[in-house]
Formats: C-alpha cells, structure tokens, sequence
C-alpha cells in the first residue's frame, strides 16, 4: 500500500519570517503614506487662506478699506481696549459664506455679551488648518486678572499687525491690521505683493488664536515663564519682531503671538495681493520684517 505523504505547512520560522518583512514593508511605506497626507492637509491649509484672501480683496472692493485688525474703544492710543473686540475674520464671514452666522452678531455688543455664547463658540473649518489637533480641542476658555471670561472658538489664523508686540503698539505698529484700521491699498506702499496680510499660528505655539477676535480683558499666557503676558490684540494677530531678534516662522523662542505651523519646514501665509505662499523657517530675518510692514520702504531681496 503506497503511502501519501502529509501536505507541508509553514514552519513556525517561515511564519515569523514573512510577518517580519511584513512589518518591513509597512515601516517603508508609513512614512510615505504621512508625507502625501501631510501634503493634502498643507494644500487645504492654503486653500483656506487663498479664500480669505479673495474674501480681503472682496471687503475691501465692497468697503474701499480692508477690515481692522480688531474693533475696541481704546482707554488711550496703544492703551487698553473697552471693547467690543470683535476681529478681521469676523468682519470677513459674509464673504466667507457665513452671512447666516454674521448676521446674529450684533458688532455694537461686546464678544463676551451673553447673547452671543452660540456665535463665538462656533468652530469655522476655513480658519483651521488641517494639519494641527487643537490640544484643547475646538474651543478654549479665554481667561481675565480674576479667572475665566468666556469660551470661544479655536482658529489658525491671525492677521499681521506689524513689527512691534501687538499687546503694546495696537494702534501704531506698522503692519496691516491694527485696532480700528481702514487701510486701502494705497496705504500698502511697500507693495501688496511685499506686504503680509494673514499667517499660520499653530495650537502648539499658541492655544489661544481665535477667529473671534481680541476678548476684551484676556489675558494670552506665556509658554515661556520668562516672558510676560500676553494681552488680548494677540488673540488674533501676530508680529514678526524686529530683525535682531530673529523671530522667524515656528522660531525657537516660544513666544504666543508669533508664526507658527504643524508643516514641515515653514508656515502658509497670505499676501496683500492675495497670492499664498509658503515661508520657510530659514527665512533672513531682515527680510521677514520687512514683509510685516505696509509701509517700511525696505528694498527684500528672494525669500
């Protein structure tokens, strides 16, 4: 009687083997798999503020002035604002697509008003860039001198105020959008295509940016002990910082109000003439000045 042989199976080595190239070809390709992901969420990111751009240049062609950094009756120029706070991206929702949501906001009452919890709660995906998690998540509570004020959405993006602290200089700093400002394109003398409108601000950096805009009394939290507080124009604004202090994009320093991104390498940002480019962190710090300013006069060289 002929006798069939068992059929072979894998060994309990040929099956370690093949799990081990396995998890091989899984480690190759993960980090390729996170590069094409990261490179859609950083096209998102730019979508987003090339839609903002075209809703700047809209205001302004509807208003002949661009939106203010943010709106406050001010106890003194460059001294503390009385409100009401609300900031460029709130003025910019209906040309946004966010008439709807625009039109329960009553700019005359204060963003911390009662009546107004829904509103500034309300998370806007075209202000938030794909690539950052908020690590408070969608909302965070701004807080005063004698503790918490009110809760209002997280966002992305703030607008350039200029060269100078924001808290400090927010009606004299020499970006685009200050307190109360109306400037126009003629005041952009350095050039639109020169000049910084709007750039990323990472949770990471800064967990306290909002569309909303700068709530009266807030108070912005050092990440840095060694800094000082922050005060409410930062909420929705950043500086670039003089030349010497070399504040560049996603810069070591941590202070709150500067650019900052989860990108590799730079952050988006949007320009006067609505064109977005993406900065890198070795920009020359002259030249990433010289951008913050609308009309500095500083001749820039390639960046």
């Amino acid at each position: 009687m002929v006798r069939r042989n068992a059929r072979a199976g894998f060994t309990l080595i040929e099956l370690l083997v093949v799990i081990a190239i396995i998890a091989i070809l899984i480690g190759l390709l993960l980090p390729a798999v996170q590069k094409v992901r990261e490179a859609a969420a950083r096209m998102k990111c730019s979508n987003n503020l090339k839609q903002i751009g075209l809703g700047m240049h809209n205001y302004e062609s509807a208003n002949q002035k661009f939106p203010p950094g943010f709106t406050s009756r001010p106890a003194s120029l460059d001294g503390d604002g009385l409100g009401t706070g609300w900031g460029w991206a709130a003025y910019l929702l209906p040309q946004m697509e966010q008439d709807n949501l625009f039109r329960q906001i009553n700019l005359a009452n204060d963003i911390l008003h009662p009546g107004l919890t829904a509103v500034r709660t309300t998370v806007l995906p075209g202000f938030r860039c794909p690539s950052d998690t908020p690590i408070n998540g969608d909302t965070f509570q701004t807080v005063g001198p004698s503790g918490p004020l009110g809760a209002v959405a997280f966002a992305n993006y703030a607008a350039c105020g200029g060269t100078f602290e924001v808290t400090g200089f927010p009606d004299t700093n020499t970006g685009a959008f200050l307190r109360n400002s109306a400037y126009r394109f003629a005041d952009m003398t350095d050039g639109t295509s020169n000049t910084l409108f709007v750039t990323e601000r990472s949770s990471k950096r800064s967990p306290m940016t909002t569309w909303v805009g700068a709530v009266t009394g807030s108070i912005n939290p050092p990440l840095d002990p060694a800094h000082d507080e922050e005060g409410p124009p930062t909420l929705c604004l950043f500086q670039t910082g003089e030349t010497d202090e070399a504040r560049t994009p996603n810069n070591p320093f941590n202070h709150v109000e500067d650019a900052g991104s989860q990108h590799t390498g730079g952050v988006n940002a949007l320009f006067g003439d609505g064109s977005v480019r993406f900065v890198r962190n070795s920009i020359n710090p002259f030249t990433w000045t010289g951008l913050g300013t609308r009309a500095g006069g500083e001749v820039l060289g390639d960046y």
